[in-house]
């Protein structure tokens, strides 16, 4: 089973999620992905530069954590995943990774990936889109498969996001595109309710039938 977890800008609370999601979910033997975009020197990531970027001549780096800890692929291995790695490549360039990305989802039954740009290569069987009211920045790729989220994660930091009504404050992102979408209120630092958790269970069953398994 493949769940992604996206987000409509950086430090959100996406890996937040995907920990939870992993950590609630452990009996599944999760692998976690993490996916990180850069740029013009500046990481996706944390909107300043990490030292992420690959050599100019390879086209991503793929790494494998090996410890828990407090970077984010660590933070998957804390939660629960059994294996946990880390891909970079330059912004818009996710193709040029494609066939190791295909190889991690080929080789594990479940995994867990944090990042919107994995959809250009599959299908995911969940895919959660965590939306922060508060934040106005909302990245063009972003928008773009907002419309393809099975479900939104609202985190909630005092505008009463639970609400259907709730209005957030980003412009020129059609409302159309998340509101008669299931709607998972969080308030930090609880990135995972149960209802969210079950709602991803219930699509193990759904999975597998498709699966053929």
């Amino acid at each position: 089973m493949l769940v992604v977890v996206g987000g409509h800008s950086r430090n959100i609370g996406k890996t937040s999620v995907a920990a939870g999601l992993i950590r609630n979910l452990r009996d599944r033997k999760w692998t976690a992905l993490k996916i990180t975009q850069y740029g013009h020197g500046v990481c996706s990531r944390h909107g300043e530069a990490c030292g992420c970027e690959t050599e100019p001549d390879h086209p991503f780096a793929l790494s494998e954590e090996y410890e828990p800890g407090r970077t984010d692929s660590g933070r998957f291995l804390a939660a629960g995943a059994e294996r946990s790695f880390w891909l970079r490549t330059p912004a818009g360039q996710l193709s040029g990774a494609a066939d190791q990305v295909r190889k991690i989802l080929k080789q594990h039954e479940n995994v867990m990936v944090e990042s919107n740009s994995l959809l250009e290569l599959a299908e995911p069987d969940v895919f959660l889109m965590v939306l922060d009211f508060a934040q106005a920045d909302f990245k063009a790729s972003s928008a773009r498969f907002l419309g393809r989220a099975d479900a939104i994660v609202v985190v909630d930091r005092g505008m009463d996001a639970a609400q259907p009504g709730a209005t957030p404050v980003w412009k020129n992102v059609s409302r159309g595109l998340w509101a008669g979408k299931p709607r998972f209120p969080v308030k930090p630092p609880n990135y995972v309710t149960r209802p969210m958790v079950e709602f991803v269970r219930s699509r193990f069953s759904y999975a597998s039938a498709n699966s053929g398994a």
